[in-house]
């Protein structure tokens, strides 16, 4: 709904505590850091958009988000062959990915923490992630991220540990509800995106009607501890069909059902994570 509802949002989030990141009245607003003090030392935040219209994103002149934009290439695997899938090539915009390299050096400096939260990736596919993401996510550590936070699919997707930082590709969804009408149903756009997650069941009577998959989520529990971030836990989590999300306990058969389905994306996408349940929190390490 254009400027004026974004900074409504804003407004309204403002007013109620939590401050907006990753967007602004420019480029440069935009891409200004929330910086937190804690117990354990200073905390910075960045976060990034790569799922845009176009013109959603800030420039110099005008409001948006911070982009963090990618190419697509369609690369025929059988040239001689016509007719048959390509393989797909993503790469960052080189500009956007110098700025959030920028960006994360500079916040280095007077953040103890840096933490970059990206809206990226493939949606509703199980597993697969865009080549783009690990390009960007291994920039960020390298210049400086401490944890990189990743979401849009609406899915869980894998965890991979580089340098020893996480990086949690999609913690799927939490405070989020998707009612549907007959016609939403019925509709030829929404039978093209249930396509995507052949499992994907409706019905105007719940108010979250995303795929199965979308029931197991997590909420991301950091420490930090004399200005570093010492442990990275997972709390699993399920949201049922009224939308409202239950942090689960280690006894609750579903508690195993998001660590056991986490896990098992990480490895078919090649990830090197290693989940370890202590208690009710799943700890992040890379695989010896």
């Amino acid at each position: 709904w254009g400027p004026e509802a974004m900074f409504d949002t804003m407004t309204a989030l403002e007013d109620v505590g939590p401050r907006p990141l990753g967007v602004g009245a420019n480029l440069a607003a935009a891409r200004e850091p929330v910086v937190v003090e804690t117990d354990g030392g200073t905390v910075g935040f960045l976060a990034y958009n790569s799922i845009l219209p176009a013109g959603f994103w800030a420039d110099e002149r005008s409001a948006g988000c911070a982009p963090l934009r990618a190419f697509t290439h369609y690369e025929q695997i059988e040239p001689d062959q016509p007719g048959t899938p390509p393989r797909i090539r993503t790469f960052p915009h080189p500009d956007d990915l110098a700025g959030m390299v920028e960006d994360v050096t500079r916040l280095r400096e007077r953040a103890d923490v840096v933490i970059v939260s990206a809206h990226w990736g493939i949606h509703f596919v199980p597993v697969e992630l865009a080549e783009y993401q690990r390009t960007i996510a291994h920039a960020a550590i390298d210049a400086g991220a401490d944890l990189i936070l990743g979401h849009h699919p609406h899915i869980l997707k894998g965890v991979e540990v580089y340098r020893d930082v996480p990086i949690l590709y999609s913690l799927c969804n939490f405070a989020i509800d998707l009612p549907m009408t007959q016609e939403h149903i019925d509709s030829v756009s929404f039978a093209e995106l249930k396509q995507l997650n052949p499992e994907w069941e409706v019905s105007v009577d719940w108010r979250y009607n995303f795929p199965d998959d979308s029931a197991k989520t997590l909420v991301v529990r950091a420490t930090v501890e004399r200005g570093r971030l010492t442990r990275t836990a997972l709390l699993p989590t399920w949201i049922d069909r009224s939308a409202v999300p239950e942090v689960l306990a280690a006894p609750d058969p579903r508690f195993r059902e998001v660590v056991d389905y986490l896990q098992r994306i990480s490895d078919e996408a090649g990830l090197n994570a290693e989940l370890t349940v202590e208690g009710d929190e799943v700890v992040v390490a890379a695989r010896s």
